[in-house]
């Protein structure tokens, strides 16, 4: 029934209404978004919820350099479906935004677009303006994508009370005693020039120079003593190294003091070996004809002494658990100053000494005597690793030489390799114990332990990291950063004693003045002031801190700053209660290493445990191929042009049905399908509200108790489907909730309920009370609809608000879910319901069967007889004579048989004329003269009293 009777006086209660079919999202949304801003829905939200229990999502900032990609557009829609759905739940759920604004990739900026030479003051002006620029950018894109927020009062790592905040972050940690200085390697990047955190390092393949170098023992009779056997002739301590430019730092070679070492004959003399890569070393020397002569412990190796393959040193052999047998020699060439399991175990045999430092933040080896191979002075590594294997090879101790592709790491901003380096820095120390007389690592591991992670795997991935981290490098050395605001002894480098002291005074200066308070600091005057005792003995750090530390602090500089009154004062709460500030942190896979551990770290070594409940992790969106994006291979899928084409709702609608616990694929193809999906939705809402526009819920709304059974049966479904909505929102399983949303439109609905409730709405008095009653079951089903889908498709839930002409200042989002009445069925009437459905599909194959014979056109032409047993005759006869609309034929006769297996359905064309109005096939069609062309239910829902409908 779709198309209008030819006499107006038959006229159907067809449906009209203002939501047009086509969207249109991408040309009217930016009306709609201009609508919220002007009604301050962000504000109107928080009013409504003021005095709720607070959930509180504290945001990862984004860092402010470049246009907005598709990942930051799955972050951001995660993070609101979230923030949407809490608020829908009943929580206060404020949400401010937040940017990183430090670091070196606004640097680099700066000095391309202004160049190098620049006053430091001058320079620190424009990278904080192009980070204010960078911001207003990518606020307006995130604004555009639908997420609500304080997009008015958003937080900036760079402004002046956030900076303040930082330092005192800083300050507490180092109260706490969590914070040291030293020198020890450092991942370190030549093109940054600075030290480099674990999570802006990069893994990629490199080839480099694989060597076998022979150490010559010093003394024989310490060896003989070590293996029990004398020895006479050269012995050779071999090692194998992928990093030759390190030689000349070498200190030591280390051995596994349980792992057994074979004394082995050689055409290159007696070698020194570890047992188990024995014979594969051999091989690779294309040694044949070879013996053992002894074996011994590493242990009893401890203290040898061996000459430095072209230096004029003697290096020990000592001993360390990170020797191990998975490839090499077993013995490991040992340069504190290139490597933290070099370091470590040179302070445990020789804690006095200081690593060798030889080649500088350049790259380049120092044009000093503490070079003693003079050939390499003022080379690169790459050159110094020819010039070191051609020694080598002269002086007879290059036993094997190949090339090897290996795993090795890079900087991910530069993408060049990096170096270990020891330079003098500051840590926060994994292993060091507070004054809570705890290890910062053991309440790491705790905390991980409280944490909730969505998905599980998350937890595994951190503490595994937890677990095999370095100390935390804090330290940079750039120009626009947040400065580490210690005074230290001119001589012994030893902070000032009053440290916590002056860093406040210097804190409150930079909420004043930012950064550059810091840095215009005349440390001499300024302690002349303020620690007038000794002043003269001390001078301020120049160092800045490295960005994951601004960004990991943010749960102390903002989540708990009054700057941000709608989080302060729960997280105050929260803290002085020892409960972490935030419900949830939300961030790409990557950020296990990043902002995830970062945030970890310092809640622990300031509080004593982590500053989030729980993690929510999403993957990387992949192209439609599972490639990586790329601008060079031109597969980049950008969230501006997504918006632009689709509108906002569809890129929100692929984000939640998208399983983001892994990769998330997008493609145009892709997005066509979301697109169509979006129109189901969009299709079945339609009908809705268009069967609504005469309905007036003040004096038209229908108890349930007055409802048919259907309608309850209908209402039955919708609680089901809100339940599984709001666990799956409960769980932050938004894909299942989509399928859930999607299915109940195009099955329970459009499959089912609306199909069957078409010919009452459209053929029933206008005013009939049965009209009315699917129509206040339509109600209910809407208003509980457009809230389940408020989070995910926004713009469409607020049009549907005002469709149905709700107040015109509020918006869906400040409403909570939808309380559904009772159903009031039975558990039988609930099971029979679920036959008749199982039944009722039977019965359409059948009826497709004389369709396609020919036989019939729709299934209102077809007469049905079932044959049935049990509970299904009970379920069909229960329906009586309104089985037929169930079943959407003109009529239907139910039979019962002795069992299942006699049980058959039957299908006939019907032999009666059909009716113009209703398209029945009745035998009362023109059995009233003045109506010659409608039957007579129509006669009588048009002119009479209305046909009476119980079920259905």
């Amino acid at each position: 029934m779709t198309d209008q009777s030819k006499d107006s006086k038959y006229k159907l209660n067809l449906p009209e209404t203002s939501f047009p079919m086509r969207g249109d999202l991408a040309k009217r949304e930016p009306a709609w978004l201009k609508s919220w801003q002007e009604r301050k829905v962000y504000e109107r939200i928080r009013a409504r919820r003021k005095g709720a229990k607070k959930f509180i999502l504290h945001d990862g900032p984004p860092y402010a350099n470049g246009d907005i990609h598709i990942g930051h557009a799955v972050n951001k829609i995660l993070k609101d479906i979230i923030i949407k759905s809490k608020t829908m739940a009943g929580f206060d759920a404020p949400y401010v935004p937040g940017w990183d604004c430090h670091g070196l990739p606004i640097e680099l900026v700066v000095e391309k677009n202004h160049g190098k030479n620049i006053d430091p003051a001058k320079f620190r002006e424009l990278c904080r303006a192009y980070a204010a620029e960078q911001v207003e950018k990518q606020k307006k894109d995130f604004i555009r994508l639908g997420v609500l927020g304080d997009w008015d009062h958003p937080y900036l790592t760079m402004a002046f009370n956030t900076e303040a905040d930082i330092m005192r972050a800083l300050g507490d940690i180092y109260k706490n005693g969590y914070l040291y200085q030293g020198s020890k390697p450092v991942h370190w990047c030549v093109d940054c020039g600075s030290a480099l955190a674990e999570a802006e390092v990069e893994y990629e393949d490199v080839n480099s120079p694989a060597i076998d170098v022979g150490f010559k023992v010093v003394d024989n009779a310490a060896l003989s003593q070590a293996f029990g056997t004398s020895v006479d002739g050269d012995v050779y301590a071999v090692i194998w190294t992928t990093t030759p430019w390190t030689l000349p730092a070498n200190q030591a070679v280390s051995v596994n003091a349980g792992l057994e070492y074979d004394l082995i004959q050689t055409s290159k003399g007696l070698l020194i070996l570890v047992r188990e890569l024995a014979e594969k070393t051999l091989a690779r020397y294309g040694e044949e004809n070879t013996s053992v002569l002894a074996t011994c412990k590493g242990e009893a190796l401890r203290g040898l002494l061996l000459q430095h393959p072209f230096d004029h040193r003697q290096v020990p052999v000592i001993t360390g658990d990170h020797v191990t047998t998975d490839a090499g020699t077993g013995l490991v060439h040992t340069a504190a100053a290139h490597g933290n399991d070099d370091w470590l175990v040179m302070r445990a045999n020789f804690p006095n000494e200081k690593p060798r430092v030889l080649i500088g933040g350049d790259g380049h080896f120092f044009n000093s005597e503490l070079v003693e191979f003079t050939e390499i002075r003022g080379l690169s590594r790459q050159e110094a690793n020819k010039i070191i294997l051609a020694k080598l090879q002269e002086n007879g101790v290059l036993f094997a030489s190949a090339r090897l592709n290996h795993s090795f790491p890079h900087c991910w901003r530069h993408k060049t390799p990096l170096m270990q380096l020891a330079t003098h820095q500051w840590f926060i120390g994994m292993n060091s114990v507070g004054t809570d007389g705890k290890a910062l690592r053991e309440q790491a591991n705790s905390a991980v332990d409280a944490t909730q992670f969505f998905p599980s795997w998350g937890r595994a991935r951190l503490e595994a990291m937890i677990k095999n981290r370095p100390d935390w490098c804090v330290s940079r050395q750039r120009n626009w950063g947040v400065p580490m605001p210690f005074f230290v002894h001119r001589e012994t480098g030893e902070p000032h004693p009053d440290t916590l002291e002056l860093l406040e005074i210097v804190c409150k200066q930079v909420e004043q003045q930012g950064i550059e308070a810091w840095f215009s600091l005349d440390d001499v005057t300024f302690l002349a002031q303020h620690a007038p005792a000794n002043a003269a003995s001390y001078k301020k750090v120049t160092d800045t801190l490295d960005v994951w530390f601004d960004s990991g602090a943010t749960h102390y500089a903002v989540v708990r700053s009054i700057q941000h009154p709608s989080l302060a004062a729960e997280a105050q709460v929260r803290t002085a209660a020892g409960q972490p500030v935030a419900d949830l942190y939300l961030e790409g896979s990557d950020q296990h290493r990043g902002w995830f551990q970062s945030s970890l770290l310092t809640g622990c070594a300031i509080d004593g445990h982590a500053p989030y409940n729980a993690l929510l992790t999403h993957g990387f969106v992949v192209d439609g191929a599972g490639h990586k994006m790329s601008k060079s291979k031109g597969n980049v899928v950008a969230p501006q042009k997504v918006m632009d084409t689709y509108g906002a709702d569809i890129l929100r609608l692929w984000v939640a049905s998208t399983d983001y616990s892994g990769e998330l694929t997008i493609s145009d193809e892709i997005l066509k399908r979301v697109a169509d999906g979006y129109r189901r939705i969009r299709n079945t809402l339609r009908f809705l509200l268009s069967n609504l526009a005469d309905f007036d819920a003040n004096k038209d709304l229908l108890p349930v108790e007055q409802w048919l059974e259907i309608d309850r049966y209908a209402l039955y479904l919708t609680q089901q489907l809100q339940a599984g909505i709001l666990a799956d929102y409960d769980k932050y399983e938004f894909h299942l909730a989509v399928q859930k949303f999607v299915g109940f439109c195009s099955e329970d609905l459009g499959g089912f309920y609306l199909d069957i409730l078409k010919d009452r709405l459209y053929t029933s008095g206008e005013t009939s009370h049965a009209r009315r009653a699917a129509q206040s079951a339509l109600y209910h089903i809407t208003h509980a609809m457009m809230r389940l889908m408020a989070p995910i498709l926004s713009f469409t839930a607020d049009e549907i608000w005002q469709t149905l002409g709700l107040d015109a200042e509020a918006t869906v989002f400040e409403e909570e879910w939808y309380g559904l009445p009772a159903h009031g069925l039975s558990e039988t009437q609930l099971q029979h319901w679920q036959v008749i459905i199982d039944l009722r599909g039977q019965a359409a194959k059948q009826i497709e069967i004389l369709r396609g014979e020919g036989k019939v056109g729709s299934s209102l032409q077809a007469e049905l007889e079932f044959h049935v047993a049990g509970e299904a005759f009970d379920a069909l006869n229960s329906l009586q004579d309104d089985l037929r609309f169930v079943m959407i034929t003109s009529s239907t006769t139910t039979y019962k048989v002795a069992d299942a297996a006699a049980q058959k359905i039957l299908v006939k064309p019907s032999a009666y004329q059909k009716c113009d109005r209703c398209w029945h096939y009745r035998a009362d069609v023109g059995s009233d003269a003045s109506h010659p062309t409608i039957c007579g239910r129509c006669v009588s829902n048009l002119f009479g009293k209305g046909e009476a409908r119980q079920y259905a």
